[in-house]
């Protein structure tokens, strides 16, 4: 009966304490997938359960959704319009949108096609740098340098309004819309802009007809993230919108935003109130168009939005 060579057995341990983890691994990164859906389920049942008996028993769709009024400390008559609410977080998303898209688009390019060496190192730094910024600190940069600012320069009484959060809110949107963006632009096959120069076309030439089309659907998802990032954003829009109930006519009135509304309100709510739970119910509105701009730039990633 022969014994087991001590070189093979050793091999089997090796063997052995891979496969363990292998399995290890294989468990860590099972629970890590599947933790982030199971915390997204659990605020969604949280957020649920406080909104949903407003929604059933008080809620009037049609004056939540038409009406400017929002009054919901009202003794003789609250009311829960919203309408304001939505006015103004449109409002300032939309104008974000139009500072950051050309902003982030504009720099995406740049970095991915034109920059080399050092000089891309450092820009993908600072734009890194601007995306670690608390958004506090946006904020505080909109109350105390954009403010005067404003005032001074367009001869308005208030420069808390909706230039202002806008401009703050598009430079905050910037940097995630600027990393997706390029990463949308380096995944174009260095081939196609082999084949395009190999005809004759100059770098930009390139770049319009040939990058940026082959880019398409992540530039499109690049700027619905940075949607969503605005239209989630709560402190800096806060500090730097002027926080009034208006609906807004021009850039330099002063707006509410539906999580401006839900971060300076719940913790002045008794808990288990109809205003208490009409802040829920606007979390859960906040909830579901958050989750609609992602899945549609995931839908756009993966190219089901093409025709």
């Amino acid at each position: 009966m022969s014994s087991r060579d001590p070189g093979q057995a050793a091999a089997l341990d090796r063997r052995d304490l891979a496969w363990y983890v292998d399995k290890l691994a294989q468990i860590l990164v099972f629970i890590g997938g599947i933790s982030g859906i199971i915390l997204i389920l659990g605020i969604f049942v949280f957020i649920g359960s406080e909104g949903l008996p407003f929604i059933v028993s008080k809620l009037n769709i049609g004056e939540f959704f038409t009406s400017p009024l929002w009054r919901p400390t009202s003794e003789a008559n609250p009311t829960y319009g919203i309408l304001a609410l939505m006015a103004g977080t449109a409002s300032v998303t939309g104008l974000a949108m139009v500072v950051a898209v050309p902003f982030s688009l504009g720099a995406a390019i740049y970095i991915a096609e034109f920059a080399r060496g050092r000089t891309r190192e450092v820009l993908k730094v600072l734009v890194e740098m601007l995306a670690a910024i608390p958004s506090v600190v946006w904020g505080f940069i909109g109350l105390s340098i954009m403010n005067p600012v404003i005032i001074k320069l367009f001869n308005v009484p208030v420069g808390l309004n909706v230039l202002n959060a806008g401009f703050i809110l598009g430079l905050m949107a910037a940097p995630i819309m600027t990393t997706i963006a390029e990463d949308a632009l380096k995944a174009v096959p260095e081939g196609y802009r082999e084949a395009a120069e190999a005809m004759g076309a100059t770098r930009w030439q390139v770049v319009r007809n040939v990058v940026l089309p082959a880019a398409k659907s992540g530039l499109v998802a690049a700027v619905l993230l940075g949607v969503g990032r605005g239209f989630g954003e709560t402190m800096a829009v806060l500090m730097a919108s002027g926080h009034s109930i208006n609906l807004p006519t021009s850039p330099f009135d002063s707006v509410r935003a539906l999580t401006a509304t839900i971060a300076a309100e719940l913790g002045e709510t008794a808990v288990g109130s109809d205003h208490y739970r009409v802040l829920f119910t606007l979390g859960i509105l906040l909830f579901l168009v958050t989750f609609v701009i992602n899945l549609t730039a995931d839908l756009v990633v993966r190219g089901i939005g093409k025709k």
